[in-house]
C-alpha cells in the first residue's frame, strides 16, 4: 500500500515539492555559507519526493544551534516550501482519493519550517518503537 500512495503522491505532487527543493538547495548551496542548510533542503526533498514508509523523528542530540539554524532556515527558505506544502494539501484534499495525501502533505509542514534538528527513519524504527524492543 505504502508502494502504491507514493506512486501516486509521486505524480501528483511529490515531483514538484521535490523540484522545489532542489532549486532551494541549489541557491543555498551557490551561497558557500549557507551550505548546510542546503544539505538539509536535499534530505528533505528526497523525503517529500516518496514520503510513505518513512518518518521524522527529532535528533536527541540537537542543541540550541539547531533552533539558531531554523530560524535562519525560515527566514531563507523555510517560509515558501511550507506555503507550497499548504496549497498542495489543500489541493489534494479536495478529492477523496486526495485525502490520505494532503494529510501527509500537511504533515511536512513542521519539518519544512524547521528540518535541522530531525531524522528522517523507515516507519518502526523511531524512539517509541525502540522503546518498546527494549521493553519486550
Amino acid at each position: 500500500m505504502r508502494t502504491l500512495l507514493n506512486i501516486i503522491w509521486l505524480v501528483l505532487s511529490g515531483f514538484w515539492l521535490f523540484l522545489g527543493y532542489l532549486a532551494a538547495g541549489v541557491v543555498l548551496c551557490i551561497l558557500i555559507v549557507t551550505i548546510p542548510w542546503g544539505i538539509a533542503s536535499f534530505r528533505i526533498g528526497l523525503y517529500a519526493l516518496w514520503p510513505f514508509g518513512r518518518t521524522v523523528v527529532a535528533k536527541p542530540t540537537s542543541g540550541a544551534f539547531s533552533f539558531l539554524g531554523n530560524v535562519i532556515w525560515v527566514i531563507l527558505a523555510g517560509w515558501w516550501l511550507a506555503l507550497a506544502h499548504i496549497v498542495s494539501g489543500i489541493a489534494l484534499c479536495v478529492t477523496i482519493i486526495g485525502i490520505p495525501m494532503g494529510i501527509a502533505d500537511f504533515k511536512l509542514v513542521p519539518v519544512s519550517l524547521a528540518p535541522l534538528g530531525k531524522e528522517i527513519v523507515p516507519v518502526g524504527t523511531g524512539e517509541f518503537d525502540r522503546a518498546r524492543a527494549r521493553q519486550a
